[in-house]
């Protein structure tokens, strides 16, 4: 057998996720050539093809299903020896892999920057994603904390809150219904919605909230942004349901109004998670206890 590398592993692993040469290229930020080549190292290593195509896309043979079972653990396994190395090396240096769903990026900057001044030498590496791809890495054990809005109910894991995360209702500030007090709930029923994409958590708690109030949600564009969204509802496309955190700014400027029913603001709360087993570096759990014991004060103080 020939040597291979952890590169052409990840490699694979990344073309198995996408099913696509060319998304894996882009999510991976190299050429779709120099993806390619990695797979057929590794398909060379092993004498097997463990990919092939269909159209555009590929799919697995069954070697290569048995290769991403076996890979995704090894790789697992590789993180619990890096955390296991780390703890020789104390909080001098290390390196955290952070995953956080879309909406987390308004506020993880800074609380990056605040946390790199207590420790210089932690390098933090940071995957945003939407919650249902996010769910993924960490279900694949591909990064050691992952900050969302909702802790995940299917898999086995430490999820604690340390920051508030309330959603409501915004709209453009000309809207019929900002200048309306106490509307009830079902006064949204007749108003366009713009929101964010199937995936997404913001969605997930947005068609909740509408289920407990047997509201119907009238959607005219989903899309997978919140800035783009924030612009559509200044334009006047509809109403929309998002975290407060993200529009703190439009909401000062009074470029975006809040739109005022009972019940709302939803208070929920950010969490900072991480698979039950995992062993978490010594960088790690210090970022974890970080979070927990400063970044909701300081995610309130700045927003």
């Amino acid at each position: 057998m020939r040597p291979y590398s952890l590169k052409q592993i990840q490699t694979f692993m990344e073309v198995a996720r996408q099913r696509s040469v060319s998304k894996a290229a882009e999510r991976l930020f190299v050429t779709q050539p120099a993806v390619s080549m990695q797979i057929r190292q590794l398909e060379d290593a092993f004498g097997l093809a463990l990919i092939e195509p269909i159209g555009r896309n590929i799919r697995l043979t069954h070697a290569g299903e048995a290769f991403l079972t076996h890979a995704i653990a090894a790789m697992g396994q590789f993180k619990d020896l890096e955390a296991l190395m780390a703890e020789h090396v104390g909080l001098k240096k290390g390196r955290i892999d952070l995953a956080v769903v879309t909406t987390a990026k308004y506020f993880i900057p800074m609380l990056l920057v605040r946390f790199g001044r207590l420790f210089e030498g932690i390098d933090v590496h940071l995957k945003i994603d939407n919650r249902e791809n996010i769910l993924g890495m960490l279900a694949r054990n591909e990064a050691d904390l992952v900050v969302m809005g909702r802790a995940p109910a299917d898999l086995d894991c430490e999820a604690t809150p340390f920051a508030t995360n309330p959603l409501a209702i915004v709209a453009a500030p000309g809207h019929a219904l900002v200048r309306r007090k106490q509307q009830p709930f079902s006064a949204l029923a007749e108003h366009a919605f713009v929101v964010r994409e199937e995936g997404s958590g913001t969605r997930a708690a947005m068609e909740r909230l509408f289920a407990q109030h047997k509201t119907p949600i009238k959607v005219v564009m989903a899309m997978p942004s919140n800035e783009t969204i924030k612009q559509a509802v200044m334009a006047g496309m509809g109403l929309s349901f998002l975290s407060l955190r993200t529009v703190r700014h439009e909401l000062a400027s009074g470029h975006i109004a809040l739109v005022d029913i009972e019940g709302l603001p939803q208070m929920g709360h950010w969490y900072v998670t991480h698979l039950t087993h995992k062993k978490l570096s010594p960088a790690a759990r210090s970022f974890k206890e970080f979070l927990i014991e400063q970044g909701g004060g300081l995610m309130d103080s700045w927003s």
